[in-house]
């Protein structure tokens, strides 16, 4: 499995910004490969992000080449590139209920 974490900074009020991310809901719920999505709010104003997990790095780099993918700069309005990080997951302590 594989861990990608991403934060962006937008010009969107948050309810706004929560809004766009409802609406695109399902077409992040039919990715093939993403196990899990997290969408969340950093401690930095007008900061957020992304955790993701994938069942392999395939699936992500597949994610990335998507129309979704190349969406999200214009559907959040992002002011600056976002940061992204991506890992490998080695193991997991408790399993899903």
């Amino acid at each position: 499995m594989v861990l990608q974490i991403v934060t962006l900074k937008s010009d969107l009020p948050e309810d706004e910004l929560l809004n766009r991310a409802k609406e695109r809901e399902n077409n992040f719920k039919s990715i093939s490969g993403l196990l899990q999505k997290y969408y969340v709010k950093t401690s930095k104003d007008g900061e957020y992000g992304g955790v993701y997990i994938w069942d392999s790095l395939q699936s992500l780099k597949n994610y990335q080449e998507s129309e979704l993918a190349k969406s999200i700069p214009s559907a959040y309005a992002i002011n600056d590139m976002p940061n992204i990080e991506i890992m490998d997951i080695l193991f997991q302590l408790k399993d899903s209920q």
